[in-house]
């Protein structure tokens, strides 16, 4: 059980830190595909991939919930995050993206299932007034792009507390080819109603982009983290959804010279602090997990 848990704790983690490149491979992407046919692209080439490696499971994965919540997270989620993701900075959208452990967190709670402690609600609250800073202060960004891409952390709140129970006795590879799957379907006629078929011709960037996006952005996260959930509470695993915004929010400062002024790093400090408070366990948490 040890050793499963510290498994879990490493997919995590990993899981974390390559989401944060999302956010910034998903910008120079949006140069050449629209943002509903930037998640018909990554998850409609990602979903076979991980299938062919994960081919025992899949009859067992194909389930009306992982299907309804594949097309929930992987359709409308992606896509919500990518309209956000257009509108506003990186920096912003990767640090909006704190708000979800207090988002999985309150959720937990309202369907009967917490396990945080005062420490960790703390956290949740330093996260969000954290978020709050960087989505008031200046930059290349809107305030309807923040609004979108924090609509898309509040669904992916609920995708990250429901997933365990799909999750359940199945494998979590071959759950995630199926959702990425129906969320690819549920896309594909919306990007074509909104959007079009007419492509233009991608510089070299676009196309490192998506394929990065595809490979190292879609391919192994999501399967590690549904691994790691099959392992821990839904909350343990919010947590380490705040390692995305710190990857995030550094590339956007570094590569991107996107600004990041003092109100940015007062938030930026604020959600660094929920981070360390929000992944305490309480005592007796900790005994159990000892002993499980």
């Amino acid at each position: 059980m040890a050793q499963d848990r510290t498994r879990a704790l490493v997919a995590l983690t990993v899981a974390g830190m390559v989401w944060g490149l999302t956010v910034p491979l998903s910008k120079v992407a949006l140069g050449w595909l629209e943002p509903l046919g930037l998640g018909v692209a990554r998850f409609a080439v990602a979903a076979p991939l991980l299938a062919l490696l994960a081919h025992r499971g899949l009859r067992r994965a194909v389930t009306p919930a992982a299907i309804g919540w594949g097309a929930l997270f992987y359709g409308v989620v992606m896509g919500v995050q990518n309209l956000g993701i257009e509108r506003t900075s990186i920096t912003h959208a990767a640090l909006i993206v704190g708000t979800v452990p207090a988002l999985v967190a309150l959720t937990a709670l309202a369907l009967g299932r917490a396990t945080a402690g005062v420490m960790a609600w703390l956290g949740f609250g330093a996260a969000l007034v954290g978020v709050a800073f960087v989505a008031g202060s200046g930059g290349e960004a809107s305030l309807a792009g923040d609004a979108l891409v924090l609509g898309s952390s509040a669904l992916s709140a609920l995708f990250i507390v429901a997933q365990p129970r799909v999750l359940a006795g199945r494998d979590p590879v071959a759950v995630t080819a199926v959702q990425m799957a129906a969320g690819a379907l549920l896309l594909a006629p919306l990007a074509l109603l909104f959007e079009g078929a007419a492509l233009g011709t991608p510089a070299q960037a676009e196309v490192v982009a998506l394929v990065g996006l595809i490979g190292v952005g879609s391919v192994l996260p999501f399967a590690l983290y549904a691994y790691g959930q099959t392992r821990v509470t839904a909350e343990v695993a919010g947590a380490f959804v705040n390692l995305e915004p710190l990857v995030g929010a550094a590339a956007g400062a570094l590569v991107f010279q996107e600004p990041f002024g003092p109100a940015q790093g007062l938030g930026a400090a604020a959600i660094l602090l929920g981070v360390g408070l929000s992944t305490m366990r309480p005592r007796a948490a900790r005994r159990r997990e000892r002993f499980a």
